[in-house]
């Protein structure tokens, strides 16, 4: 990913801050899903529209190396704005993992393996099913794969 793209911080101050705490810290702050204690990665895309860069804390479901990104939206009735940076520029994007940085590429998952990566994140994170529960969409799920 190209370093002078400019970087747009989130406008939510609580996704703004704590992007801004986790990649200061190395990954050591900042690094949970609000009070839960559940694990965030830091998710850099190219943005959709402005083409500049985002950065947005997700839920860390990850097996062999491989991540599961889940938009939720809290079951929202519409997509967050990041599925539709990852889905416009699946090869333009990053994860931090604590202090590891590394490039990937992202693909939508489907069918039998769309649910094999479903039932991980609920496992992660309980609250996902009662997302689904919330809306009329399926909950996309993303598969987030580093790059060599």
């Amino acid at each position: 990913m190209q370093e002078e793209i400019a970087y747009e911080p989130s406008p939510n101050p609580r996704v703004r801050e704590q992007v801004e705490l986790y990649e200061i810290s190395g990954g050591t702050e900042g690094n949970t899903q609000r009070d839960t204690g559940i694990p965030v990665i830091i998710i850099t895309s190219l943005g959709a529209k402005s083409n500049k860069l985002r950065k947005t804390p997700v839920i860390r479901v990850e097996a062999d190396g491989i991540y599961a990104l889940v938009a939720s939206r809290g079951g929202a009735p519409n997509n967050p704005q990041w599925y539709h940076n990852l889905i416009a520029h699946p090869h333009s994007v990053m994860i931090q993992d604590g202090p590891q940085r590394f490039e990937v590429t992202v693909r939508l998952t489907e069918g039998d393996e769309r649910a094999i990566w479903w039932e991980r994140a609920v496992r992660t994170f309980p609250t996902y099913g009662d997302y689904q529960q919330k809306t009329d969409r399926e909950i996309p799920v993303l598969l987030a794969t580093r790059l060599s």
